[in-house]
Protein backbone atom coordinates (compact mmCIF):
# COMPACT_ATOMS: atom_id res chain seq x y z
CA UNK A 1 0.00 0.00 0.00
CA UNK A 2 1.06 3.16 -1.04
CA UNK A 3 1.94 6.17 1.17
CA UNK A 4 -0.60 8.59 -0.14
CA UNK A 5 -3.16 5.70 0.25
CA UNK A 6 -2.01 4.98 3.83
CA UNK A 7 -2.80 8.79 4.54
CA UNK A 8 -5.80 9.36 3.05
CA UNK A 9 -7.12 5.91 4.81
CA UNK A 10 -5.10 7.56 7.98
CA UNK A 11 -7.36 10.81 7.03
CA UNK A 12 -10.52 9.26 6.71
CA UNK A 13 -10.81 6.64 9.87
CA UNK A 14 -9.37 10.35 12.03
CA UNK A 15 -12.69 12.05 11.06
CA UNK A 16 -14.90 10.40 13.80
CA UNK A 17 -12.41 10.90 16.20
CA UNK A 18 -11.93 14.74 14.68
CA UNK A 19 -15.98 15.29 15.20
CA UNK A 20 -15.89 14.23 18.73
CA UNK A 21 -13.03 16.78 19.32
CA UNK A 22 -15.00 19.20 17.71
CA UNK A 23 -17.89 18.73 20.07
CA UNK A 24 -15.14 18.45 23.08
CA UNK A 25 -13.59 22.06 22.05
CA UNK A 26 -17.05 23.33 21.78
CA UNK A 27 -18.02 22.16 25.29
CA UNK A 28 -14.65 23.45 27.24
CA UNK A 29 -14.45 26.78 28.28
CA UNK A 30 -10.89 27.29 28.19
CA UNK A 31 -8.62 25.55 25.63
CA UNK A 32 -4.91 25.13 26.18
CA UNK A 33 -2.09 22.64 24.28
CA UNK A 34 -2.46 19.81 27.28
CA UNK A 35 -6.11 19.75 26.47
CA UNK A 36 -5.82 19.39 22.71
CA UNK A 37 -3.23 16.84 23.49
CA UNK A 38 -5.28 14.76 25.88
CA UNK A 39 -7.93 14.55 23.47
CA UNK A 40 -5.32 13.58 20.56
CA UNK A 41 -3.33 10.97 23.01
CA UNK A 42 -6.99 9.11 23.68
CA UNK A 43 -8.50 9.32 20.04
CA UNK A 44 -4.78 8.38 18.60
CA UNK A 45 -3.63 5.39 20.69
CA UNK A 46 -7.08 3.72 19.53
CA UNK A 47 -6.73 4.93 16.37
CA UNK A 48 -3.27 2.84 16.28
CA UNK A 49 -4.42 -0.12 18.23
CA UNK A 50 -7.78 -1.19 16.68
CA UNK A 51 -6.08 -1.43 13.43
CA UNK A 52 -3.10 -4.03 15.03
CA UNK A 53 -5.85 -6.08 17.22
CA UNK A 54 -7.54 -6.31 13.64
CA UNK A 55 -4.25 -6.49 11.39
CA UNK A 56 -3.71 -9.73 14.24
CA UNK A 57 -7.29 -10.61 14.31
CA UNK A 58 -7.59 -11.29 10.41
CA UNK A 59 -3.91 -13.04 9.92
CA UNK A 60 -5.41 -15.46 12.13
CA UNK A 61 -7.83 -16.21 8.48
CA UNK A 62 -6.25 -15.01 5.90
CA UNK A 63 -5.28 -17.92 4.43
CA UNK A 64 -8.77 -19.00 4.10
CA UNK A 65 -10.16 -16.06 2.30
CA UNK A 66 -6.98 -14.88 0.89
CA UNK A 67 -9.16 -15.02 -2.88
CA UNK A 68 -11.78 -12.76 -1.74
CA UNK A 69 -9.64 -10.20 0.15
CA UNK A 70 -9.90 -7.61 -2.40
CA UNK A 71 -13.61 -7.78 -1.65
CA UNK A 72 -13.57 -7.72 1.76
CA UNK A 73 -11.59 -4.57 2.23
CA UNK A 74 -14.38 -3.07 -0.80
CA UNK A 75 -16.90 -3.82 1.31
CA UNK A 76 -15.68 -3.33 5.10
CA UNK A 77 -14.40 0.44 3.97
CA UNK A 78 -17.51 0.78 1.81
CA UNK A 79 -19.77 0.13 5.06
CA UNK A 80 -17.63 2.00 7.02
CA UNK A 81 -17.66 4.83 4.71
CA UNK A 82 -21.50 4.62 4.06
CA UNK A 83 -22.13 4.95 8.02
CA UNK A 84 -19.67 7.67 7.90
CA UNK A 85 -22.18 9.87 5.45
CA UNK A 86 -25.19 8.87 7.10
CA UNK A 87 -24.80 10.23 9.90
CA UNK A 88 -22.73 13.09 8.62
CA UNK A 89 -26.48 13.90 7.06
CA UNK A 90 -28.28 13.07 9.72
CA UNK A 91 -30.48 15.98 11.42
CA UNK A 92 -29.46 14.09 15.42
CA UNK A 93 -28.10 16.97 17.81
CA UNK A 94 -24.70 16.10 19.21
CA UNK A 95 -24.81 13.50 21.47
CA UNK A 96 -21.85 14.55 23.71
CA UNK A 97 -20.98 18.31 24.67
CA UNK A 98 -19.37 17.17 28.10
CA UNK A 99 -16.19 19.23 28.44
CA UNK A 100 -14.83 16.21 31.10
CA UNK A 101 -11.61 14.48 29.58
CA UNK A 102 -11.45 12.14 32.58
CA UNK A 103 -9.94 8.70 31.85
CA UNK A 104 -13.89 6.83 31.68
CA UNK A 105 -15.15 8.83 29.62
CA UNK A 106 -12.55 9.48 26.79
CA UNK A 107 -11.76 5.59 27.36
CA UNK A 108 -15.70 5.36 26.05
CA UNK A 109 -15.14 7.72 22.76
CA UNK A 110 -11.67 6.06 21.86
CA UNK A 111 -13.44 3.08 21.54
CA UNK A 112 -16.22 4.15 19.82
CA UNK A 113 -14.17 6.45 17.07
CA UNK A 114 -12.15 3.75 16.32
CA UNK A 115 -13.94 0.55 16.11
CA UNK A 116 -13.81 0.82 12.35
CA UNK A 117 -10.06 0.93 12.77
CA UNK A 118 -10.57 -2.23 13.69
CA UNK A 119 -12.30 -3.72 10.61
CA UNK A 120 -9.43 -1.53 8.83
CA UNK A 121 -6.84 -3.80 10.62
CA UNK A 122 -8.72 -7.06 8.95
CA UNK A 123 -8.17 -5.49 5.71
CA UNK A 124 -4.42 -4.46 6.52
CA UNK A 125 -3.70 -8.30 7.05
CA UNK A 126 -5.27 -9.64 3.76
CA UNK A 127 -3.38 -6.65 2.24
CA UNK A 128 -0.05 -7.56 3.21
CA UNK A 129 0.27 -3.70 4.75
CA UNK A 130 3.75 -3.61 6.83
CA UNK A 131 1.01 -3.05 10.08
CA UNK A 132 3.90 -1.00 12.52
CA UNK A 133 4.84 2.05 10.44
CA UNK A 134 1.02 1.85 9.10
CA UNK A 135 -0.42 1.96 12.50
CA UNK A 136 2.06 4.53 14.46
CA UNK A 137 1.07 6.99 10.65
CA UNK A 138 -2.67 6.54 11.75
CA UNK A 139 -1.79 7.14 15.28
CA UNK A 140 0.16 9.86 14.52
CA UNK A 141 -2.47 11.63 11.88
CA UNK A 142 -5.63 11.19 14.17
CA UNK A 143 -3.38 12.75 17.13
CA UNK A 144 -2.78 15.85 15.19
CA UNK A 145 -6.09 15.86 13.41
CA UNK A 146 -8.04 15.44 16.90
CA UNK A 147 -5.85 18.13 18.86
CA UNK A 148 -6.82 20.16 16.04
CA UNK A 149 -10.62 19.47 16.40
CA UNK A 150 -10.29 20.55 19.78
CA UNK A 151 -9.28 23.97 19.24
CA UNK A 152 -11.75 24.26 16.38
CA UNK A 153 -14.67 22.83 17.94
CA UNK A 154 -13.75 25.84 20.47
CA UNK A 155 -13.66 28.27 18.03
CA UNK A 156 -15.91 27.64 15.04
CA UNK A 157 -18.28 25.61 17.24
CA UNK A 158 -19.96 22.37 15.15
CA UNK A 159 -19.68 23.93 12.25
CA UNK A 160 -17.08 21.12 10.88
CA UNK A 161 -18.19 18.12 12.17
CA UNK A 162 -20.91 17.01 9.34
CA UNK A 163 -18.54 17.64 6.80
CA UNK A 164 -15.64 16.07 8.37
CA UNK A 165 -17.67 13.08 8.82
CA UNK A 166 -18.55 13.28 5.45
CA UNK A 167 -15.52 13.46 3.56
CA UNK A 168 -14.03 10.74 5.82
CA UNK A 169 -16.86 8.75 4.81
CA UNK A 170 -15.78 9.53 0.71
CA UNK A 171 -12.70 8.97 1.37
CA UNK A 172 -13.05 5.38 2.61
CA UNK A 173 -15.15 4.35 0.06
CA UNK A 174 -12.91 5.52 -2.48
CA UNK A 175 -9.99 4.01 -1.17
CA UNK A 176 -12.56 0.54 -0.64
CA UNK A 177 -13.11 1.03 -4.94
CA UNK A 178 -9.07 2.05 -5.54
CA UNK A 179 -8.36 -1.48 -3.44
CA UNK A 180 -10.46 -3.63 -5.85
CA UNK A 181 -10.05 -2.01 -9.13
CA UNK A 182 -6.10 -2.46 -8.70
CA UNK A 183 -6.59 -6.04 -7.86
CA UNK A 184 -9.43 -6.31 -10.60
CA UNK A 185 -6.74 -4.97 -12.87
CA UNK A 186 -8.42 -2.26 -13.78
CA UNK A 187 -5.83 0.32 -12.22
Amino acid sequence: MSLISLFFIAVGLSMDAFAVSVCKGLAIKKINIKKACIAGLWFGGFQALMPLLGYLLGSQFKQYIIAIDHWIAFVFLGLIGITMIREALSKEELEDTNASLDCKTMFVLAIATSIDALAVGVTFAFLHVDIIPAVAFIGTITFILSAIGVKVGNVFGVKYKAKAELAGGIILILMGIKILLEHLGIL
